[in-house]
Formats: C-alpha cells, structure tokens, sequence
C-alpha cells in the first residue's frame, strides 16, 4: 500500500488543487449529465433505477459543496415523480441507495418530506432483517442471498439517520449491523471486502467491487462521530488503504475489474468508492487519500470526451460513456473539491 500511495503522491497535479476548480469541472460535468435527465419521470436516459438514486446524490452534493440552488428544481421534481411508491422495491440495496439519496436531500435543504421518505425507506429495509447467518438484512425480499453492500447501505443509512434525528434506535441499528457485518467473514484476511455470503454462511471469495470497500468507508465514519469511538475510523482506514493497493494502478488512478466495459452496474461503483473515501477523509484526514481524490480527478478531465462526457475509465478515454458513468466521475471531482477545502 505504501508503494501505491507514494506513486501518487509523487505524480503531477494537473490541476490547482484548488476546490472551486474541481467545483468548476464539476459544473460542466453535471450541465452534461442533465442532457439525460428526463423531467416527465424524473430520471436518467441511459441508466437505471438504482443510479438515479447516485443522481440525486451527487445533484445535492454539488448544491451543498457550490452553495448554488440551481438543481433544487431536478431534486423536487424526481422526489415528486416516485413518491407515491416510497422508492420501495423487491432490492433491500436499491432502497438503501434512494434513502441515503434522501437523507442527504434533507441534511442540504431541510425539507421534512425528504428526511419522512428516508426513514419509511429505513423502516422497509429493518423488515429485511433475520437470524440467518447470525444477522444482517438479505439483498433481495426472495431472502436467498446476503451480501455486503446490502448491509453496508443499511449501516450507513442509520448512522446517518442517527446523525440527524438523533435518535437512539437508529443509532442502535448501526452499531447491531456492525458488530455482525464485522463477525460475517466478508471482510477478508486482506482487509477486503468480497461480495457476500454462501449459503454455508461463509465468505463466497467473489469479486472485489470498488463499492464494497465504499460504502463501509463513509457507514464508519458516521457511526464513529455518533457512538464516539475512535476505533472504528482506524479500521476503515485498514479497509480503504487495502483496497486502493488492490484497485489503483501505479499511477494511483482507480479501476474495477469490469473495465473496459463495466455494463449497467459496475460504471456506478467507483464514484461510490471515492464519495464514501471523501467523507472518511473529512472525518479523519490523510493526506494520501487529498492526493489520490485529487490525482483520481485530474485524470478524469484529462480524459473526457467532447461535451464533457466522462467515461467508465479514469486513466483513458472510453467507449462507455452514459449518465451511470458521467455520475461516478462527477462524484470523484466532487471528492476532490471536497478534500481540497480548508
């Protein structure tokens, strides 16, 4: 790992490194992406339910970040479209993406309605919640798989709802959906996150995502702030320093294995990956992971296609370029703005 931080940190910044330029870069990306945006269903063309969820997220995280209320609009608008279904599915993950997107609404706008629709999200995905393997919520209402992001979102979803309610059950929950998530296996002998459980309740060795080693990242940091330990940041710094050794290349730019073509799914992951690192970076700074959002974020606009179109690769042009993967690399420029700030 230290090999992998010290290329980076010996790589040229492209840019000033400087938050309003990356905020800069961040708004022509975003003008891009809402070429997509489909205001009679308040989604995206070329991507799917669950990126809509990231959508939403990285709207209010530019709000947030720029102080603009230009997006304020779009944000109402896909709440209002989908509301009377509560962004409720048979995907206990979709849900736990559109809750977060929600609480987020609330934590930027204050408006009650966004903070009522996370935690009736919240409530649907507790219902998911059995003894099998010892505890955790299943990834989908048929109840045959339990897997990590799953869980994860389920955890980062009540730290945060415990960070703005302040109340004590959801804090409770994040700590119950850590202490078994912790127990499970999935967290290998690396400090990597695989991709779930089998069906002997056991660490099914698959595949590394980016957005495993997320979630849990930003999860962490808000259940250590609410449960004030200190431990917990320390183990989600293990977890992120393992997986940008096992993700980045010698350039320190990141990569899933699914490039160059990473389908509908896996063109979300990495901006999920480096969102969360941010938000562990504010909560406990290390000025490798400054150096690696920075590097990351760089390299994206180095790469662009015409329009500003960012594609699934950071360190290369790509062929892939729709709104799943102009939304993860508008949340790695806006990590970057956001470890830049003073």
């Amino acid at each position: 790992m230290r090999k992998v931080l010290a290329c980076a940190l010996l790589l040229p910044v492209v840019g000033s490194g400087q938050p309003a330029a990356f905020l800069d870069q961040a708004a022509a990306g975003i003008a891009t992406l809402q070429q997509w945006y489909q205001w009679p269903t308040g989604l995206w063309k070329t991507t799917g339910w669950w990126n809509a969820a990231n959508g939403i997220t990285v709207l209010v995280r530019y709000s947030k970040l720029s102080g603009s209320t230009k997006y304020r609009p779009a944000i109402a608008n896909t709440f209002h479209r989908s509301a009377h279904g509560s962004f409720l599915n048979e995907y206990y993950d979709d849900e736990g993406w559109w809750a977060l997107a929600w609480a987020g609404a609330y934590d930027w706008s204050h408006d009650s309605r966004y903070l009522a629709m996370a935690e009736k999200i919240f409530a649907n995905m507790a219902g998911g919640w059995d003894n099998t393997c010892g505890g955790g919520i299943w990834w989908k209402k048929d109840r045959h798989y339990k897997n990590a992001i799953a869980n994860e979102l389920f955890l980062s979803t009540a730290a945060h709802l415990a960070a703005i309610t302040q109340h004590g059950d959801y804090l409770d929950w994040a700590k119950r959906e850590w202490q078994w998530f912790a127990a499970s296996g999935m967290i290998n002998s690396q400090n990597l996150i695989n991709d779930g459980l089998d069906s002997n309740c056991h660490n099914n060795g698959k595949t590394v995502w980016s957005y495993n080693q997320g979630v849990i990242l930003g999860g962490l940091a808000a259940l250590s702030k609410q449960a004030g330990d200190a431990a917990l940041l320390d183990r989600a710094h293990s977890i992120a320093t393992a997986a940008l050794a096992h993700l980045a290349g010698p350039d320190g730019i990141l990569h899933d294995p699914c490039e160059p073509d990473c389908g509908a799914d896996g063109a979300q992951f990495k901006g999920i990956f480096v969102r969360n690192l941010a938000a562990l970076n504010s909560a406990s700074p290390d000025p490798a992971f400054r150096v690696f959002l920075q590097v990351n974020a760089d390299s994206i606009w180095r790469n662009q296609s015409p329009g500003h179109q960012f594609g699934v690769q950071w360190s290369a042009p790509s062929a892939q370029r729709n709104a799943a993967t102009q939304i993860s690399a508008l949340d790695a420029i806006l990590s970057a703005a956001q470890a830049s700030q003073p």
